[in-house]
């Protein structure tokens, strides 16, 4: 099966070039989805395309949110013949040696492969408590409100079927931001997909500065309750 990882990117110059090297290690194709970065991102990705034919890259005209420019990778990726999609971050928070890991249980079966920081095996080294504690009551939260049984409702590093994603008509997802993920898991389980959780280590990022901020969390609360059974 034909898999291809979709990579978000915006002021990610220090990391693209590591990270493509780092994906292609498996055998897998990578489609980078820039929004058009003030510090060079999309040359950098111009110039890896020209010299490796698994290395793809979609440009877009601004900044819309993380949301929107999942939707537009993950449509250029079956438009490029993907089976599989896989989706992650480019600030190596997400190991790109776990990327077998997750195209493997897709192929075995499942629809949405969920890489997961809170199933037993997952960790998030570094972390201070606070972060820990908030992260992990953010999901309890939602697990409740919306009744959806999974350990990291937001996780964002994932492989999902083709098939999956036309059933679930990713296209009409309302969330811009990262609150995008917890609209896609959700309506993954309310489909009746199968859906499987495996454990990851979730870091924080060597290089570049982080884009979250502490509107996200509260976005992320607001979906869910929208989202309330």
């Amino acid at each position: 099966m034909k898999a291809i990882v979709v990579i978000p990117t915006y002021d990610e110059r220090e990391n693209v070039a590591r990270m493509a090297e780092a994906v292609l290690a498996s055998d897998v194709e990578v489609l980078f989805v820039d929004d058009n970065s003030p510090d060079g991102t999309g040359a950098v990705l111009d110039s890896l395309a020209a010299h490796l034919p698994r290395v793809h890259v979609l440009h877009r005209e601004r900044k819309e949110g993380l949301g929107r420019a999942y939707v537009a990778g993950f449509a250029k990726a079956l438009e490029l013949g993907a089976d599989l999609v896989v989706q992650m971050d480019c600030d190596f928070s997400h190991d790109p040696k776990d990327v077998p890991r997750l195209v493997a249980e897709c192929e075995a079966g499942a629809d949405l492969v969920i890489g997961s920081r809170y199933v037993r095996g997952g960790s998030t080294p570094g972390w201070p408590f606070k972060r820990r504690f908030i992260s992990r009551a953010g999901g309890m939260f939602i697990r409740t409100v919306t009744g959806m049984p999974l350990r990291d409702p937001t996780g964002g590093f994932k492989c999902w079927r083709k098939s999956a994603l036309e059933k679930i008509d990713f296209a009409t997802v309302a969330s811009a931001g990262y609150s995008f993920q917890l609209e896609m898991n959700h309506r993954a389980w309310k489909a009746g997909l199968a859906v499987r959780e495996i454990p990851i280590a979730f870091t924080d990022r060597v290089a570049g500065y982080s884009k979250i901020t502490a509107g996200i969390a509260k976005e992320s609360l607001k979906i869910a309750w929208r989202l309330h059974r």
